[in-house]
């Protein structure tokens, strides 16, 4: 997803995502510069976030870019809705922010919760294949397809961890955005709807798109990791196994004698091969 030895843009609101994000992949050791959008549709409260944003990258010694917007006035200008007026900015200022610094990549902190619920929304409003399949842990720029890549590191985890990993294992704060609880907006809904899901069950429905995304693959003819996942997944369905992207690393890494288990069948890694026996 990402080279070592070149800068990150990362895109920061101040909420639990993108601070774990930031976080996250200053650990890993990469070199990040930040960018906060004020699209001050919310306030005091926008520069409110503005002001936590600034503070925590101080603290952490980013760079960090602020941008702000007069979103309403482009909503109108373009006939747009709002989301889709603060889309468009944002991800058309990433680009130029991300060029202007040689970043490799523009991460942003989509989430498992947040692959949910996209699926939902597009079932609702009815979909084909690729809507079910979600968004990709690397995908281009709706704003500049041909130019710097989006990337999504926390694609592969829940809200819930993310905020038991700021409070619990960092100790680090965030700010809350007040409209979230504003269930006139489909996408709220949507998300207040999923608080009555299992964690099992948001990762089950993250899996599911991440199988889409291999059969797109499959068929148009792309040699993807994803195209390879589903490939394994439809190998190994009958004998129940769950965690089929484990196994597919497990196979690519050459981890002979690495055991995997469902209810019904055991599978071991031998001379490259997952040889399956029943329980």
């Amino acid at each position: 997803m990402l080279e070592q030895d070149k800068p990150v843009l990362v895109a920061i609101s101040g909420g639990a995502d993108s601070v774990a994000l930031l976080d996250v992949l200053l650990r890993a050791g990469y070199t990040c510069i930040a960018v906060h959008c004020n699209f001050h549709l919310r306030g005091a409260e926008s520069d409110r976030d503005e002001a936590f944003v600034r503070e925590l990258c101080a603290k952490l010694n980013v760079p960090l870019d602020v941008k702000h917007f007069d979103t309403v006035s482009y909503a109108q200008a373009h006939e747009v809705s709002i989301e889709v007026a603060a889309r468009e900015l944002r991800y058309a200022w990433f680009d130029e922010v991300a060029k202007a610094h040689g970043c490799q990549a523009i991460a942003v902190a989509h989430h498992q919760n947040d692959q949910a619920e996209t699926i939902l929304l597009n079932l609702k409003r009815g979909t084909g294949l690729r809507g079910l399949a979600g968004m990709r842990p690397v995908s281009s720029n709706p704003m500049a397809p041909e130019s710097i890549k989006v990337v999504r590191p926390l694609l592969c985890t829940t809200r819930d961890y993310i905020e038991h990993y700021l409070r619990d294992k960092r100790h680090l704060t965030w700010v809350n955005d007040s409209t979230n609880a504003d269930i006139a907006i489909t996408r709220n809904a949507v998300r207040e709807q999923l608080k009555t899901y299992s964690k099992a069950e948001i990762e089950h429905m993250a899996q599911t798109a991440e199988y889409m995304q291999g059969y797109i693959d499959l068929l148009d003819g792309k040699a993807t990791r994803e195209a390879e996942l589903t490939k394994l997944y439809e190998q190994l369905r009958e004998y129940g196994f769950a965690e089929i992207d484990k196994i597919y690393d497990a196979l690519q890494r050459g981890e002979g004698g690495k055991t995997f288990t469902s209810k019904t069948h055991r599978g071991v890694i031998r001379k490259g091969q997952l040889c399956v026996t029943t329980v």
